[in-house]
Parts: structure tokens; C-alpha cells; sequence
């Protein structure tokens, strides 16, 4: 073929792929950005820091969410209190169902599912490169706990068995494990089968996160789809809105769009950084001290204040209805059944009531934290003896903090770019910390004043004016004293 005709259908066959491709970012823009606008276009509350009657602590994977459920909110709010779990899916209608606390993995898309005008979100952030080592280090855990089984298919079989009649949740239950689990147990048992087969190996012992004989590498992790489509840049995909779990229509779009064109990113984070800024409260896992104290004083306080009038109303409504009910006690005519409803429903009102008082009737900023740090300690305890447990099933593979300074620089940069959203939202989320910290200082210092102001208060009036009649009468004294000694020294000269 001629050389021009040879390079005429090369330029024809490039600029046929080029238009697809530039088609395709120009639609992904236009489908990123009308999106990203629509979501910034949302009203912001006039007073973020004021609790609303729903909290939805929106806990992202990794963060010490865990903790902060059982130490903090299942000491603030009642069973009953508690909107129906929903790690899978929603299993109820928030907008009917009179619930005070919704906690789940859910994504910020929940919100538009709930009464937004009703409702505070809260929420903890972790350092993006921790979050993915802890990431990989759980899925393998969890996976671990099945290789007590002979083989894949029994340990798949016996997880079927179990979850129809099993109480609570299961860990398989949860976005995202219920995708990571299955993955890393499949890649456990297919290397362990492989050991079999190879017989005695050499095993490297110095890098847990480079011991492909027992584990998959994290280099590998991290670079599997499944990773890109669950792991990361999840803190931005999950405060947006965009997971693969979300209940926005245009969810997967955007997130595939965004995933293909990086620049079209910056878009999704001006959104997440908003929701942030919506909040009632913004934790940091590495600031744990420092952000479970701000979340005692900043939520916790005004859980309990709710609580407080919530009593003293049902208490008012429970003792107008004993009025009423004892000046007609004698017009009402006997009715077994209509007394043992009657009195069954009040003894789950009064039941509901006694555990609610139980938690919150004595209960102070104080006595949480308090409170808190011997949960955390004996949570904490459980978590570490479980989890040895499941990684010997795969020693000598036992990841440390210590190990994670074995891995590579090229991993952590790997691991950096692929989550470049996440670090510029952790680091916005560092910024509203200390803006959280400012005013949670402010606010202790306006309440410490006013404390010592009523200290001041609890000394009678008259004895203040007495006290400050005798100062008046004192000084007056010492101005006649003075200027009694000005004359007798004018006399003497």
C-alpha cells in the first residue's frame, strides 16, 4: 500500500477512537457537574451545632465507629431509642418511625431518605493510608475465621446455615465487608490449597504485607478492581454520597465518571467537604482523646439535656392522664380485656421509660467519659484477643504497626495517589476539628464563668450587701481617718 494512503488510514482510524473519548469526558463533565451542583445548591441549617431529634452517625469503615457505638451512644440513647439496624438495606420508614438514633454504614445518601430538617449527622475521619492498612488487615481477619472449615464450599455452605436463624448482625451483612469478606476468604482458601500442593515451602518472614504463599500482597490489594470500586477514596465516596450502596439514582454514573477521569474528582470533594461543614460533629481517629472528649461535650451533653426534658414531658403527660383517669374511674364499665390491654401497654411504656431513666436520669458529661474509657479499654481487650485468634490461622502473616514501616515507599505512594480525595478531605476535616475544638473550648469557658457566677449567687443576697456595706463604711472610715491626720498635722506646724 502506499506510504500517504498508509498514514492517511492511521490518522482516520486515531481520530475515530480520539472523538469516542472526548465525547465520553464531555458527557461524564456534564453528568459529574450537574450533579455536584444540584448537591451544593442544598440549604445549609442555620445552627449546625444544635441537636436535632435524629442522630445518623454515619460511620465510615475502619474509623473506631465501632467504639464510639457501644461507649457512647448505647450509653445515651434506649434500646428502644434505636432505629431498626440497616447495615444491608433500609428496613424501615424513617419519616414514620419515631426512632432517635440511626447508626450505619450507609452512605450521606441516606439523608435523602430521612426528615433532613429533623436530623444531625455525625461522623469520624481517619488518615487515608491507615484507613486502607486497616481495610486490608480486617477483610483478611474476617476471611481467617473461616479456614477452621476443610475446604470453600463447606465454609460458604455453614455461612448459609447460619445467617436465616441468626440474631444481631453478621459481619457478611455489612457494606463493604459483605463484598471484601467473600473475596479475601476465596483468596485464602485457593493459597492454602496451594501450600497443600506444593508441600514444604520457604515462607519470608520479614514483610506480613509481602507474603504472597499465605496472603494476598497489599500491592496486589490495592490494585485489584474491587479495591477501586470499595476501598478507595471511600471516605470522599461515602460523605458525598456516591458508594456503590448509595440510593441516588445517578450514584453509579457519577462515581464511574469520576473513576475514569480523575480530574472530574475535584467536583465530588467540594460536595463532600459541604456535608462536612453540615455536620454536628466531625471526629478524627488519630486525635482519639482529644475527639472523644469533644464528642462527650459537643453530642453527649445534649443527648442528656434532650433526655431531661423528654422525662420531665412524659412525667407531666403521665400525671394529667392519672388526673383524668381517676375522676372517671367510676363512668368506666368492666372490661377484662380492655384492662389487660390496657395495662400491658402501659407496662412497656413504663418498661421503655425505666430503661431510658435507668441510662440518663443521673447521667453527666463526666460520668460518660468516664464511662467511656472503661468500654473502650474492655472493648479494645476483645477486639485484640479476636483478632490473634483469627491471624494465626495464617501466621506467620500477623500484621503490626511495627510491620507497616516494612512496606515499601512505592506502596505508600501507590496508595497516596489512589486515594488523593481522601487526603485532601482529611485534611479539610482536620480544619473543622480545630474549629469544633475552638468552640467546644468557648463553650466550657462561657458555662465555667456562669458556674462560678452562680456559686457567687448561692451566698445569700443580704449577706452581698451586707459585705458590701461594711467595704462602703470601711473605706468611708479610712476617708475620714486620712483626712483627720491632714489636720492635726496642718495644727501642728
Amino acid at each position: 500500500m502506499d506510504p500517504t494512503l498508509k498514514l492517511l488510514a492511521f490518522l482516520i482510524l486515531a481520530l475515530a477512537n480520539i472523538r469516542p473519548i472526548k465525547s465520553d469526558f464531555s458527557h461524564c463533565e456534564k453528568v459529574v457537574k450537574n450533579w455536584a451542583f444540584s448537591s451544593l445548591q442544598q440549604r445549609v441549617k442555620e445552627d449546625k451545632h444544635t441537636l436535632r431529634d435524629l442522630l445518623f452517625f454515619l460511620h465510615v469503615p475502619r474509623t473506631g465507629g465501632r467504639t464510639y457505638f457501644h461507649c457512647f451512644l448505647k450509653r445515651l440513647y434506649a434500646n428502644a431509642q434505636e432505629c431498626p439496624r440497616s447495615y444491608d438495606k433500609l428496613r424501615f420508614d424513617p419519616r414514620k418511625q419515631e426512632c432517635r438514633l440511626l447508626t450505619t454504614h450507609d452512605d450521606y445518601s441516606m439523608m435523602s431518605k430521612l426528615p433532613k430538617e429533623k436530623t444531625s449527622v455525625v461522623t469520624i475521619l481517619r488518615n487515608p493510608v491507615d484507613r486502607i492498612f486497616s481495610t486490608y488487615e480486617f477483610s483478611i481477619e474476617v476471611a481467617a475465621r473461616f479456614l477452621v472449615h476443610p475446604n470453600l464450599t463447606s465454609a460458604t455452605k455453614m455461612v448459609g446455615r447460619l445467617r436465616p436463624g441468626a440474631t444481631g448482625v453478621s459481619t457478611l451483612d455489612i457494606w463493604p465487608w459483605k463484598y471484601l469478606v467473600p473475596w479475601m476468604r476465596e483468596d485464602l482458601f485457593a493459597r492454602r490449597d496451594a501450600r497443600k500442593r506444593m508441600g514444604s515451602i520457604d515462607i519470608k518472614r520479614n514483610n506480613p504485607y509481602n507474603m504472597e504463599e499465605m496472603v494476598m500482597p497489599l500491592q496486589e490489594y490495592i490494585n485489584d478492581p474491587r479495591a477501586h470500586e470499595l476501598v478507595h477514596n471511600g471516605e470522599t465516596f461515602q460523605v458525598a454520597g456516591l458508594t456503590n450502596n448509595s440510593y441516588f439514582a445517578e450514584s453509579h454514573e457519577v462515581r464511574c465518571c469520576v473513576q475514569k477521569h480523575k480530574i472530574l474528582g475535584e467536583h465530588i470533594l467540594e460536595v463532600a467537604k459541604k456535608r462536612l461543614d453540615d455536620m454536628l460533629y466531625v471526629g478524627l481517629t488519630e486525635d482519639h482523646r482529644e475527639s472523644a472528649t469533644m464528642f462527650a461535650n459537643l453530642v453527649g451533653a445534649q443527648v442528656i439535656s434532650q433526655a431531661l426534658t423528654d422525662n420531665s414531658s412524659m412525667e407531666s403527660a403521665a400525671n394529667s392522664k392519672s388526673g383524668q383517669g381517676s375522676s372517671h374511674a367510676e363512668s368506666l364499665p368492666d372490661n377484662d380485656d380492655n384492662q389487660d390491654s390496657t395495662s400491658d401497654h402501659k407496662a412497656d411504656e413504663i418498661g421503655s421509660t425505666k430503661d431510658l431513666e435507668e441510662k440518663k436520669e443521673t447521667m453527666t458529661v463526666g460520668k460518660l467519659m468516664e464511662a467511656y474509657e472503661g468500654c473502650m479499654s474492655s472493648l479494645r481487650k476483645t477486639q485484640s484477643r479476636r483478632r490473634k485468634s483469627s491471624l494465626k490461622r495464617i501466621s506467620p502473616a500477623n500484621f503490626s504497626k511495627e510491620d507497616r514501616s516494612r512496606v515499601s515507599e512505592v506502596v505508600i505512594q501507590q496508595i497516596r495517589s489512589l486515594n488523593h480525595l481522601d487526603l485532601e478531605l482529611y485534611k479539610y476535616a482536620q480544619e473543622i476539628f480545630a474549629k469544633q475544638h475552638k468552640h467546644v473550648v468557648e463553650k466550657l469557658s462561657s458555662m465555667e464563668a456562669e458556674s462560678m457566677f452562680n456559686n457567687l449567687g448561692g451566698i445569700t443576697m443580704w449577706k452581698f450587701f451586707s459585705s458590701a456595706m461594711c467595704i462602703v463604711v470601711l473605706l468611708a472610715l479610712l476617708f475620714l481617718f486620712v483626712n483627720a491626720r491632714r489636720r492635726m498635722s496642718k495644727v501642728k506646724i
